[in-house]
């Protein structure tokens, strides 16, 4: 025992590479296990711990989240159940757990109860891809930025599924609403997350961010905000809660859920705004790079948090903050605004990145990490990119001033034939 806590202590800062590739792997491979099952092992103990780790996560935001509200709002949020408040949520655990399951009369069981599992289901999903560290991470997949977009619209899918089998008119009208704009926000979420996969020439999460030598979002702070918009659409809180909104359809989707069911709907919303936070901070801000990370892996673990949470309060004060926006403007937002300007920005990005001076610095064929070697590369997208938002701006003035003018026009009217004239026909 006490070898290996000084074999611990020398691998700290290596901690994750050291335990995985030393202790596990290597035991298994004592064992005589096949490379095949190896791999199969440890790819599945690493999306168990990860999921692990997210459903024990919520229980910690969810406190957070009331706390802040409490906060913005001139209230005290949790502060009866445990000291600050900490327990208010195993409490709310136990009620939830102790309510009654209602299945509401002639709802499609199968379907009825297989969407909350679905949406939870998707949000950890999620988090394989993610990496916390160099060497801490789910599981890899060349394609992980397609595996996001994919997996992401299952929680879309499970809400839809929630509100046409629970055979309740109000339930149903907020899965038309996640038709109308979830979806919808799909779309500007994607065309900003092919900015990085061209800015990285890959699609695997861990190589877009061992990529960024200089932030993306310096290269492209469109496609960062786009994409941080959209993915809170996505999620569907305010101000973009149009899918359960209490005051016009009555909760929504989630309306004949009780008990546990509703539960992991809640669980799912509430660890999904720190998912969106997370994918931020990896696709446009580095993720776990930092200073130091090359020495101490265990270093990217500490930024990677730092950025998500400076995300994720961003997120919690927007809902606690903003009113809810009407169903047609959310959507005249994303048509008429989002989808173009995400359509321009990745058009300007592949032509910038197509420039000589703009290419990508390569060293015996492989990316130059070095920061000078970059900047020229940053500072083309990044004059692109600030061209492209002047212009959006010119565009919003002229239009803003095209309808005031057409609003003070006066309106011409017929004049109106005299009264005798008509008596006398």
């Amino acid at each position: 025992m006490g070898e290996f806590l000084q074999d611990l202590w020398a691998n700290l800062p290596h901690l994750f590479t050291w335990l995985r590739e030393v202790q596990l792997r290597g035991n298994m491979v004592k064992a005589g296990w096949a490379p095949w099952a190896i791999d199969l092992t440890m790819s599945a103990i690493g999306i168990f711990a990860v999921s692990t780790f997210g459903l024990l996560l919520v229980i910690f935001t969810i406190w957070l989240e009331r706390k802040v509200a409490g906060r913005v709002q001139d209230r005290l949020g949790p502060n009866r159940v445990g000291p600050f408040g900490l327990f208010q949520t195993f409490a709310d655990v136990v009620k939830l757990l102790t309510k009654e399951d209602i299945t509401p009369a002639g709802a499609d069981r199968f379907l009825y109860n297989l969407a909350p599992f679905l949406a939870l289901m998707a949000v950890l999903m999620l988090w394989a891809v993610v990496p916390f560290a160099p060497d801490l991470f789910g599981t890899e997949f060349n394609v992980g930025a397609l595996y996001v977009v994919a997996v992401g619209s299952l929680g879309t899918l499970a809400i839809l599924i929630a509100g046409w089998a629970s055979n309740n008119k109000y339930a149903l009208l907020g899965a038309f609403r996640t038709v109308a704009m979830l979806v919808s926000y799909e779309v500007p979420m994607i065309l900003a997350l092919l900015v990085p996969v061209l800015l990285a020439r890959t699609m695997s999460i861990n190589q877009i961010v061992a990529g960024q030598t200089i932030w993306y979002v310096v290269l492209s702070p469109i496609a960062a905000l786009v994409f941080f918009i959209s993915s809170l659409a996505e999620v569907g809180r305010a101000p973009f809660d149009l899918v359960e909104a209490e005051s016009e359809i009555v909760s929504g989707y989630n309306i004949e859920y009780s008990g546990m069911k509703f539960g992991m709907f809640f669980v799912a919303e509430f660890l999904h705004a720190f998912t969106i936070s997370a994918l931020t901070a990896t696709l446009f801000f580095g993720g776990w790079r930092g200073p130091g990370v090359d020495q101490a892996p265990i270093l990217g673990v500490v930024y990677f948090f730092i950025k998500t949470s400076f995300f994720y309060f961003f997120v919690m004060l927007t809902r606690v903050t903003f009113p809810r926006i009407r169903i047609d403007h959310v959507l005249g937002f994303n048509w008429k605004f989002l989808v173009p300007l995400s359509l321009a920005n990745v058009v300007l990005a592949a032509v910038l990145d197509k420039l000589p001076w703009a290419a990508v610095p390569l060293v015996d064929g492989a990316p130059d990490p070095s920061l000078l070697a970059n900047l020229p590369r940053a500072a083309t997208h990044l004059a692109g990119s600030l061209l492209l938002i002047v212009l959006t701006l010119a565009l919003i003035r002229w239009g803003a001033e095209r309808a005031r003018r057409s609003a003070q026009a006066p309106v011409e009217t017929e004049p109106a034939e005299p009264i005798a004239a008509e008596a006398q026909s």
